[in-house]
């Protein structure tokens, strides 16, 4: 039973969680991080979101646990490997959408009708989308974005900037073509094999394509902080934009020289500059809104 439970908990994959992270966006720049009730509904929401991304790990290793048992390293995962068999892995899914989803609505309806059409976009990603050149990547941005707008939900954010949302779709754009460049970069003859969609790309068209939303994120952050509406009046969140600079250029040197970068997540729990990095920028932002406001 214990090893059953601790295949579960893997599949559930916290370590993928921090990317639940973003829901927290809106609370931080709405300036309401010490609000206690928009502090307390966030968290609650972060706790659904990780239920409910939980869940759809468990339908992508179902979905693909044939060609998981032929990747080098997925083939250990718990589904897979046979650690978590089948018809338990299908009944933790009904379990955590029958827990999660009502939950979500009790919270906020905004956020629970956020958190469905979540879920529904990770279902048709898992059983279409991925296999569509470039509205695969689309669809993962687009996850992150539902992340962002969760938040707004919760805290009712009203000065929330519509630079952020184009910002956050940027920037897990960079993130879901770096994945993919990775990928078929270190796979090669079995990049296919392991993703299909991976025979519909290439280096230099991947290359091209993480080119221009590396300009397209810097760009629409920089926007933000000098144009945005109910920033301070001296435009001081134009001094974070170089941690966005450092950190976008920081993945790209660990995707190209070091050759990592095939989970973001693992980057950002194992590269220490990286980190450093996002830490700087988060006590910069609260300096500047709560402080200097």
């Amino acid at each position: 039973m214990n090893y059953l439970i601790t295949g579960i908990f893997k599949t559930l994959r916290p370590k993928q969680w921090t990317k639940n992270g973003l829901i927290f966006t809106a609370l931080v720049f709405d300036i309401k991080l010490f609000q206690i009730e928009p502090l307390f509904k966030t968290i609650l929401g972060f706790m659904l979101l990780c239920l409910v991304s939980g869940t759809v790990y468990f339908i992508n290793d179902l979905v693909d646990i044939e060609k998981d048992r032929q990747h080098p390293t997925k083939k250990y995962r718990p589904i897979p490997s046979g650690q978590v068999p089948v018809k338990a892995a299908i009944a933790t899914v009904v379990i955590l959408v029958m827990l999660s989803l009502p939950l979500s609505f009790l919270l906020d309806f905004s956020f629970g009708v956020i958190v469905v059409s979540y879920l529904l976009l990770q279902l048709a990603y898992s059983l279409s989308l991925k296999n569509i050149v470039i509205v695969d990547v689309l669809a993962l941005a687009a996850g992150f974005l539902l992340r962002v707008a969760s938040g707004v939900a919760l805290v009712k954010a009203t000065r929330f900037s519509p630079w952020l949302y184009v910002f956050t779709t940027l920037l897990a754009l960079f993130l879901g073509i770096g994945k993919r460049r990775q990928e078929l970069a270190s796979l090669n003859e079995n990049a296919s094999k392991s993703r299909a969609i991976l025979k519909e790309y290439n280096l230099p068209l991947l290359d091209e394509m993480m080119a221009v939303v590396t300009a397209g994120t810097l760009m629409t952050y920089s926007f933000y902080t000098f144009s945005a509406p109910n920033l301070p009046l001296n435009h001081a969140m134009m001094l974070t934009i170089p941690f966005v600079i450092y950190g976008i250029f920081r993945y790209l040197y660990v995707i190209h020289v070091q050759g990592n970068g095939g989970a973001p997540d693992e980057v950002f729990l194992s590269d220490r500059p990286l980190q450093i990095t996002i830490f700087l920028f988060g006590v910069a932002i609260i300096i500047i809104l709560y402080l200097l406001e």
